[in-house]
């Protein structure tokens, strides 16, 4: 038997100091899940929980490790907004996972960014009709190289940061995460089996913004090194 049109090809991920690289089956991200940015954007970080949501696989951009990369400025937006996360990579799967044993089934971590069509998310946010148009679009999340947790460990603490041109423009640290990676993989795992090759963005802090083209972007998280994306 064979597929009527080619196969697709696989999202695959570099992994740092290995010329391995991990395929992607599902990409999570969570919603504010530092209280800062929950309050920027019109949330309670006291009364609501944070929530997921999804990306295609195949909307993932590579940034290989020390170099500078174009990144497309999507059509049908005006209002093109960065958003740094640590982005979290899973080598088992499961359902119903305890906290406990959760970190686990973590594969690695990298630096991502949730590029997102503000305009165009807030817009279905009032018309209550689901984000995709707004998270989704082609290239909405570049990610650097995966360092693999039996090097860098569980990063708990350390600065996340993006500056565009220079300037700082979002700054925090890990900790101030409202939950934290091991429990975002328990309760996801509630409502989905999780399997390897998932993927996790673990939410930004506050400061996110518009970008244009013809402006660089740089993200950093502590032990994690840097990406560098220019808008074009």
């Amino acid at each position: 038997m064979a597929y009527a049109i080619p196969t697709p090809p696989v999202t695959a991920l570099p992994i740092a100091g290995s010329s391995d690289l991990f395929p992607v089956r599902r990409v999570y991200c969570v919603g504010r899940n530092y209280a800062a940015h929950a309050r920027e954007m019109g949330g309670d970080p006291t009364r609501e929980p944070p929530f997921f949501f999804m990306k295609p696989a195949d909307a993932l951009q590579v940034v290989p490790e020390g170099q500078t990369i174009d990144h497309p400025y999507p059509p049908k937006t005006q209002n093109y907004h960065f958003e740094i996360e640590l982005v979290v990579t899973l080598a088992k799967g499961g359902k119903d996972i305890p906290v406990a044993q959760a970190l686990d089934h973590v594969f690695g971590y990298a630096i991502g960014l949730d590029m997102t069509r503000r305009d165009l998310q807030d817009e279905a946010k009032q018309l209550r009709r689901s984000w995709e148009l707004g998270k989704a679009a082609d290239f909405s999340g570049p990610l650097g190289p995966i360092h693999p947790a039996s090097k860098v460990g569980h990063p708990a603490k350390g600065a996340i940061s993006l500056s565009v041109d220079g300037t700082v423009k979002q700054k925090a640290d890990l900790s101030d995460m409202i939950w934290s990676v091991a429990e975002q993989i328990a309760y996801l795992s509630s409502y989905f089996e999780l399997a390897p090759g998932d993927v996790i963005f673990a939410g930004t802090p506050e400061g996110v913004g518009a970008v244009t083209k013809g402006q660089t972007m740089v993200g950093s998280i502590e032990g994690l090194g840097d990406i560098r994306l220019k808008v074009v």
